[in-house]
């Protein structure tokens, strides 16, 4: 049976490849994919490394390519009167209807072959995922096998091939269209979800997201078999005979029998949803073990809730049924741990008024139209994620990613919605665990040790503090149940070999309460916990309250179940001064903090005190400008207690805004502190040929008429950092696809002065970058229109960004609080002396005033080995405008550099359980820099490459047929001999 399947294939594939017609139909196909790829969805200026654009037309175009493929195999068979010798043909029908099937998929998998160099020069030029890339063609060989079991069951009907041709392309259209997006939009929510699983085109792009979901696959193979059992019937009839009515019936009632069950099985296998396997790189549409983690740690049933109208806009309605099945993959993989509820407010008053007013979740108002007029509804789109008394809300705008290509082109996805949702549900988990007990989250024993001297040698405000502090941890030691231990050191004690030792090991020297105070004394709290340990600030409240809390802030540094607190410091902009006295804006960063507040507790950092919170544990300086020294001092002494500082700042900075782009030196106070640990930040920019475009305004005269458009130039000062510019050892950047750094200055660092610290490189530029003196950054282009930017000095690559870890020794010899309090204190005296008359010769006016934690000077000489230092060579690296100005050639607010911060933020507060779903984002994988002379000669070399694979299959065909016809003649030798 399988020999004369093989042998019918062969005759057809014989008759379709020794016919010009054929070769003609192929470079058809691929001319018209090549020309869709590269023009109609515009691959270059669409700027995202996939081929997605190639698959989302295959649903129409192999309509046309089956239907044409199909449309002569049976109605030439009727027509020439060859159909009799079929059905009368010792021959079964499913051995005929089998053979040309085989046929016919045969070349739908040739011409489906002959457009895979369009995937390999997209991998060659960019990131490509080739999970997206299998499972497209996977899913355009079953759809090809759908399409072509229903032309061969037209083309059993008729004897005129056009017919066919048209009947089996309305009836694949019919197909497609049910389930097409304009169609589904036409009806509700719940009815349009029923019809796009119904639709061939729906289901192919399920396929090709990277998802290879068996109900999929069986429903293709159900069309497939349906109507290649109906082919088979029909061919089997013709050759009835006009008596056998009751054989001929019950043929028939088992063929409907057939076609019944064979469709039936797609509504048993709709429930079933774990048969279903993740081929993208990393997983991107599957519930990861990050998410799983949090889930296991419920404690009582999370609630999530999604609140879906059943009207909405047409770019949503897609997008609705994908969020609902994500939740569903919650709810499995929660245990029972996760109460899901779908809903529709409309159709449920008392729920609408609850998520008015209970969680302020409001409907949008949407422009639809239906099939009979157009109207506004109140839409929802929107997740409430509940846990305790604490909720999170998620509306469309956290959940859609939206790419603007033209004035009526606009692409709409979710963003990373298993990112969205796992960090709403990580931030009610830690937000009410964090209700409660500090030692709740804590797993491993913490010890508290206070290196405190005798009473008689402190000052008296903290020998108060001192006996405060011994109820403070008897209560702590009782909350704790067995986790919290303490002890008191008095350094001096003995021989004062504990005073050495923490001098050694954590830079704790002697405090005084004024630089010129002989009497010295140790008041140094730290908490350990295994082998990490953490000093703990004194209190600016020097109370049992403000003891207390400054302990606990420090305990919740080792817990698990707790948000970080990150402690932000960005220029805060003036209005007035930008709009009275023409200052030029400052820069904003609040999609950075907009970003990190959704994982973190994110504090505005005042460095002006002179410290930070005990419960910092990483304090982010964006854009600093003119830091004082009392500032710089909080941040070096921040270093010192084991925190992460992560810097960015250039050694310019530009104002996106004005009209003309100059870079201004930037002086943030922090030099000579950076270039004591090491790392300085050259005075210059780093310009790369390999760099992202930048928005450059163009004027044009048409017809008497001027006009401005934007014009997307390559911009060297947007180095576009990938591939072997990422560190690939650091998680944080491993998981990036690519990122821009505007303006960037290099940063050296001094191998010697970091001799015992760990150094690693975590952006560089490329092999072609070359660092520029020059202030003006202006776009400039040649006569050609070309990027006019030439090397002006040694190229090689420049390290952009640099993480060091280890042990820092602080930069202050002596404390500037105490000399800020010293001339304080002056200050108030020649106030008192003018006001009296009175000269207080003795400088004992402010003797008995007790001194606060900013008059206590103590320096932490010396870091625990936690401490990390993380330098961004770009005062722009994550400013807002600057972010809007490299997403405009995507139509997108670019991610990556906040993504990056994130990543940093989540390793250093030793909270990595997201990095791994982060980045998913879907136009994250962006194509590089390339000139229009590159991308032209790509385009043309795939055009090449197609007609070289039709000249190929010619070839072959011609060497096979000759082979053929050498067989034969020596066959008739041996005859004739």
């Amino acid at each position: 049976m399988i020999d004369n399947v093989i042998a019918i294939a062969r005759k057809e594939l014989g008759q379709f490849f020794g016919s010009p017609i054929g070769y003609l139909f192929l470079l058809a196909y691929l001319g018209i994919t090549l020309f869709v790829f590269f023009w109609g969805e515009a691959f270059f200026a669409r700027n995202i490394a996939d081929v997605r654009p190639m698959f989302e037309w295959l649903p129409v175009l192999l309509i046309f390519l089956c239907a044409a493929l199909t449309m002569r195999m049976w109605s030439e068979e009727r027509r020439s009167g060859t159909l009799e010798f079929v059905v009368t043909a010792p021959l079964s029908a499913w051995q005929f209807v089998f053979g040309k099937f085989l046929a016919c998929q045969t070349l739908v998998l040739v011409a489906l072959t002959m457009t895979l160099p369009l995937a390999i020069t997209v991998s060659l030029i960019g990131n490509l995922d080739w999970g997206p890339v299998v499972a497209g063609y996977l899913a355009a060989a079953m759809l090809g096998a759908a399409y072509l079991a229903v032309g061969l069951h037209v083309s059993a009907h008729t004897d005129n091939q056009i017919v066919a041709l048209i009947l089996a392309t309305f009836v694949c259209g019919a197909l497609y269209l049910v389930g097409s997006p304009a169609f589904v939009a036409l009806f509700s929510n719940e009815v349009g979800e029923v019809l796009s699983r119904m639709g061939t085109g729906a289901r192919f792009e399920s396929i090709t997201r990277g998802v290879l979901d068996l109900r999929d696959f069986y429903y293709y193979f159900s069309i497939a078999a349906t109507f290649l059992v109906l082919n088979a019937h029909a061919l089997e009839r013709q050759g009835w005979a006009d008596g056998g009515a009751t054989r001929h019936r019950k043929a028939q009632r088992m063929t409907a029998l057939l076609i019944i069950n064979l469709l039936a099985a797609n509504l048993w296998l709709a429930g079933i949803g774990a048969l279903r396997q993740d081929v993208t790189e990393g997983r991107q549409y599957s519930i990861s073990n990050a998410t799983r983690g949090y889930l296991e740690q419920l404690r009582e049933p999370l609630l999530v809730r999604g609140y879906f109208s059943a009207r909405t806009h047409p770019l949503l309605a897609p997008l609705a049924p994908r969020l609902k099945d994500l939740l569903r993959e919650y709810e499995v993989a929660a245990g029972g741990k996760l109460r899901l509820e779908i809903l529709d407010p409309a159709d449920n008053p008392e729920a609408e008024d609850e998520a008015n007013s209970k969680y302020g979740i409001r409907p949008v108002p949407f422009q639809v139209a239906d099939r009979y007029q157009a109207s506004l509804v109140n839409s929802y789109f929107d997740v409430l994620i509940a846990y305790g008394d604490e909720y999170e809300t998620l509306g469309f705008r956290d959940l859609i990613e939206v790419k603007v290509r033209g004035e009526a082109d606009v692409e709409v996805r979710l963003r990373n919605p298993e990112y969205d949702v796992t960090r709403a549900i990580k931030k009610v988990l830690y937000g009410f665990q964090g209700g409660g007990s500090v030692f709740e989250s804590i797993a491993a024993p913490v010890a508290f040790t206070g290196y405190l001297s005798p009473d008689d040698r402190l000052p008296p405000a903290l020998a108060a503090l001192k006996a405060d502090l011994a109820g403070v941890l008897q209560g702590l030691e009782a909350e704790s149940d067995g986790k919290f231990t303490s002890s008191i050191v008095d350094p001096d004690a003995g021989d004062g070999a504990v005073a050495t030792e923490i001098q050694e090991s954590y830079g704790f020297g002697p405090m005084a309460t004024s630089l010129f105070d002989a009497n010295t004394f140790y008041f140094y709290f730290t908490l350990s916990a295994e082998e990490r340990v953490l000093p703990v600030p004194i209190p600016e409240a020097l109370d049992a309250e403000g003891l207390k809390r400054a302990i606990e802030d420090g305990l919740k540094r080792f817990a698990d179940g707790l948000l970080k607190t990150v402690a932000l410091h960005a220029p805060t902009p003036n209005p007035y001064m930008q709009q009275q006295m023409a200052q030029p804006a400052t820069a904003q960063f609040g999609e950075l903090r907009n970003f990190l507040a959704a994982d973190f507790d994110v504090e505005t950092a005042s460095l002006e005190a002179g410290g930070l919170g005990a419960d910092t544990g990483v304090l982010v300086l964006a854009a600093p400008e003119g830091l004082d020294e009392k500032e710089v001092f909080a941040i070096d002494q921040f270093l010192m207690r084991g925190g992460t500082v992560a810097l960015m700042a250039g050694a310019y900075n530009v104002n996106p805004g004005g009209q003309f782009l100059s870079a201004v030196a930037n002086d943030t106070g922090l030099d000579a502190w950076l270039a004591h640990h090491g790392v300085t930040i050259d005075q210059t920019l780093v310009m790369d040929p390999v760099s992202a475009a930048f928005p450059v305004p163009v004027r044009r005269q048409v017809g008497g008429f001027t006009f401005q458009e934007l014009v997307m130039l390559d911009y060297p000062y947007f180095v576009d950092v990938r591939d072997a510019g990422l560190n690939a050892d650091v998680m944080a950047t491993a998981e990036l696809p690519a990122v821009t750094v505007p303006w960037p200055s290099p940063l050296d660092v001094d191998a010697e002065a970091n001799g015992a610290r760990t150094v690693t490189t975590l952006l560089s530029s490329s092999e072609q970058a070359w660092r520029s003196a020059s202030t003006e950054v202006m776009p400039r282009v040649s006569e050609t229109g070309e990027p006019a930017f030439e090397a002006d000095g040694p190229v090689g690559a420049a390290a952009l960004a640099v993480m060091l870890e280890g042990r820092f020794d602080t930069f202050f010899k002596e404390s500037p609080l105490l000399a800020a309090a010293a001339e304080d204190a002056q200050a108030d005296a020649d106030d008192a002396e003018a006001a009296t008359g009175q000269d207080d010769a003795d400088g004992s006016g402010d003797a008995d005033e007790a001194p606060d934690a900013g008059d206590i000077g103590g320096v932490i000489r010396r870091s625990p080995e936690s401490a990390r230092l993380i330098v961004i060579g770009s005062s722009a690296f994550a400013e807002d405008q600057v972010l809007r100005m490299i997403g405009s050639a995507d139509g997108t607010v670019y991610a990556n550099s906040i993504q990056l911060v994130a990543n940093l933020v989540d390793a250093a507060a030793e909270d990595q359980a997201l990095l791994g779903i982060r980045s998913r984002g879907h136009f994250n994988r962006t194509l590089p820099s390339m000139t229009e002379n590159a991308q032209r000669v790509w385009e043309y070399v795939n055009y090449g490459v197609a007609a070289l694979a039709v000249l190929g299959a010619f070839g072959a065909h011609a060497q096979q047929r000759a082979r053929r016809r050498r067989a034969q003649a020596a066959w008739l030798q041996e005859e004739a001999a």
